[in-house]
């Protein structure tokens, strides 16, 4: 293929014949976070997607459940993926039929589903929550009332111990990235950036958010790193993420806590992919309506809680 430079003219001009919003998640790769209109997490990347009235389709670098949410709020305007094999083993770990198993064993509870799921899961879902405002939507529920977690362990967890909710039931399911950081790793990753704050995101294990000294989103990563008086970050979330820190808090470091931290899924995405959709729109997110209707309201009810 052509040279970086030759690639990205090309994305640029067939972007503006096209009317495409290029977007890219947090921990995409670092050319494809230079190329894109935004870069932020899931759900503020679907938001813009559906606020943004000047463009007519939109390219959704990151993986699938990120994209089918962008085409969830907007249905009247095309999504589409560079490469549509980047999905999420995560979203992947729960079915509509074991959730139906599941509210079985809990009678009246409410289902918390994390954005990191399916269309089909959000739409037998009450209400959707992001890793920042887990808490928040957590809190909205009346005490007296179950919840069913799904489908992450760990920022169900971490969200049951914000809240102090005994109620509360985490499904099983796990991101395998952030399941790789290990205990050992903030502790070597601290020995080597002495007085550096290790910054966990919430999907991590119970044991290395235990010891970091902060427990923050992709975007709260962002808001700390620009608030903090640090020069330098322990960054215990994937890998790329530092490449977005580092571009928007310039003058300070950031370290991975460990290089094993990388979502092959989110490295699916190149600049050739990126140009190969915008020539050929070969990949459109498909939703049947129907589903996509029932997957907005739960994502609704989360806006309306939190007032936005």
């Amino acid at each position: 293929m052509d040279n970086q430079a030759d690639i990205v003219s090309r994305i640029d001009r067939l972007r503006r014949e096209r009317g495409a919003l290029i977007l890219a998640h947090s921990y995409e790769p670092g050319e494809v976070q230079d190329v894109a209109d935004v870069v932020g997490d899931s759900l503020e990347l679907s938001r813009i997607a559906a606020q943004n009235d000047s463009a007519k389709l939109v390219i959704f670098c990151g993986v699938h459940f990120m994209a089918e949410t962008a085409a969830i709020l907007r249905p009247d305007r095309p999504v589409y993926m560079p490469d549509p094999n980047a999905g999420c083993p995560m979203a992947n770990m729960i079915t509509p039929r074991e959730l139906a198993e599941e509210r079985n064993r809990h009678p009246g509870a409410v289902v918390v589903a994390y954005v990191n799921t399916t269309a089909e899961i959000k739409a037998v879902s009450d209400i959707c929550c992001t890793s920042a405002n887990a808490a928040q939507v957590v809190k909205s529920i009346p005490a007296d009332r179950p919840i069913i977690f799904i489908p992450d362990r760990n920022l169900g967890d971490w969200v049951a111990g914000e809240t102090g909710r005994k109620n509360l039931f985490p499904w099983r399911g796990f991101c395998p990235t952030h399941n790789r950081i290990m205990e050992r790793d903030v502790r070597e990753a601290r020995a080597a950036h002495p007085g550096a704050p290790v910054v966990a995101h919430p999907e991590c294990r119970p044991e290395v958010r235990a010891i970091a000294d902060r427990i923050a989103s992709t975007s709260g990563m962002v808001r700390f790193a620009k608030e903090s008086p640090a020069r330098e970050f322990v960054i215990a979330t994937e890998i790329g993420m530092c490449y977005r820190l580092a571009k928007e808090c310039p003058g300070k470091r950031f370290w991975p806590v460990t290089e094993l931290a990388d979502c092959p899924n989110m490295k699916l995405t190149t600049l050739e992919k990126i140009l190969w959709e915008l020539e050929d729109l070969a990949h459109p997110v498909r939703l049947d309506p129907a589903v996509a209707a029932a997957a907005r309201k739960p994502l609704e009810k989360m806006v309306a809680i939190l007032g936005q």
